[in-house]
């Protein structure tokens, strides 16, 4: 499959057109044209090397929907011409414990689940190239099926921020009733919004950004906190069975540990990097829990895409021309952006003649299949 994108040759320099061919379909596969791919703050710190693990050269994108182009042998699930996702994953053994109980995030295969981009989450020299691009093939157990009520350009973000967000709370146990607090309102967070209320959960927003105050009482937060202003966090102390924490860089987490009820849970989700250090003393007296949960299963992607359909939750986007790429990273690092950024594939469609010049990247490399 010929497939034209935009990517990164190596941590210096910006995203360009490229083109590359990935590698022949196997069985039990499907091709799909990309009509749409999100952008995720994630893809902006792999680009960057941010977490020290990026396999160049790096085309980003896993919050992917498109149609069905083709089908490999053996393939039940899916027919030429339907609509449909590729989340985080395109791959994993599906023979141990963590893939069969719906985990496959968690794979303890010998190459661990593969991801969308940036190949194994256990580096085996390979690589893979995602979303930002018009194509792509993935076995079909890592196919998602896009419902009717869910238009493409919104369905693309619940492929990763909803499922990052609805995991934990589905696993840890959210429950009608329960005071939720969702630290970051952005890509994440606003989905986490949403996606809580529906539980039957009180939301609590908590923000650094009260400009942001009117939009996030829109996307359904029962109240929102200022967490930049000392006697808000103060008022609010004790006040949370569950905390998500969404934000995507380091930061302080020991205001969000006074805010929690005895046997709480605070679930990190965004911040790979580092916390300043903080005083555990007040988990140990309220016997807080502190967790972290990386995106979710399939099954659990496309559990949630139901759920948006049936609750009418869409993720706030604004679609961009893929060209416009770097200008897009540039916005998400300046916390301007409301709430996600949705590339348009189907733009390039009509530039085959100008993507012919594009710089050649040498095909991603699935490896053995798993």
């Amino acid at each position: 499959m010929h497939t034209y994108g935009y990517g990164k040759e190596s941590k210096s320099g910006s995203m360009k057109p490229v083109q590359f061919d990935r590698e022949a379909m196997r069985d039990g596969e499907v091709a799909i044209d990309i009509t749409h791919c999100g952008v995720c703050h994630s893809d902006l710190h792999q680009v960057n090397d941010d977490w020290g693990n990026t396999v160049w050269p790096c085309v980003p994108g896993h919050e992917i929907v498109g149609t069905v182009k083709e089908v490999g042998a053996g393939v039940s699930k899916f027919k030429i011409g339907d609509r449909v996702g590729v989340g985080c994953m395109v791959n994993s053994c599906q023979q141990c414990d963590y893939c069969k109980s719906g985990n496959e995030q968690y794979c303890q295969g010998p190459r661990s689940c593969t991801l969308t981009y940036n190949g194994p989450k256990k580096p085996d020299g390979t690589n893979t190239y995602g979303g930002y691009s018009t194509g792509i093939i993935a076995r079909q157990e890592f196919v998602l099926k896009i419902p009717n009520a869910i238009d493409s350009a919104h369905a693309a973000p619940i492929l990763c921020a909803g499922v990052t967000t609805y995991q934990p709370m589905k696993h840890f146990g959210l429950k009608a009733g329960h005071r939720i607090g969702v630290a970051g309102i952005g890509g994440l967070g606003h989905m986490a919004v949403q996606i809580a209320k529906a539980m039957g959960a009180t939301v609590v927003a908590l923000t650094t950004s009260p400009d942001k105050a009117d939009e996030i009482k829109k996307l359904g937060a029962h109240e929102v906190i200022d967490t930049t202003g000392k006697g808000a966090v103060k008022e609010a102390a004790l006040s949370l069975d569950f905390l998500l924490d969404t934000i995507p860089y380091p930061h302080e987490l020991q205001p969000f540990i006074g805010l929690m009820k005895t046997d709480g849970h605070i679930v990190v989700v965004g911040n790979f990097i580092k916390f300043p250090s903080f005083v555990p003393a007040d988990m140990v007296f309220q016997r807080l829990s502190l967790s972290g949960s990386l995106i979710g299963g399939v099954a659990d992607t496309q559990e949630v895409l139901e759920l948006c359909a049936k609750h009418n939750i869409r993720p706030e986007i604004e679609i961009i021309d893929p060209a416009n790429i770097e200008k897009a990273f540039k916005r998400m690092k300046e916390e301007d952006v409301r709430f996600r950024h949705v590339m348009d594939l189907s733009l390039l469609k009509g530039r085959e003649g100008e993507m012919a010049n594009a710089a050649r990247f040498g095909a991603p490399t699935r490896g053995e299949p798993n």
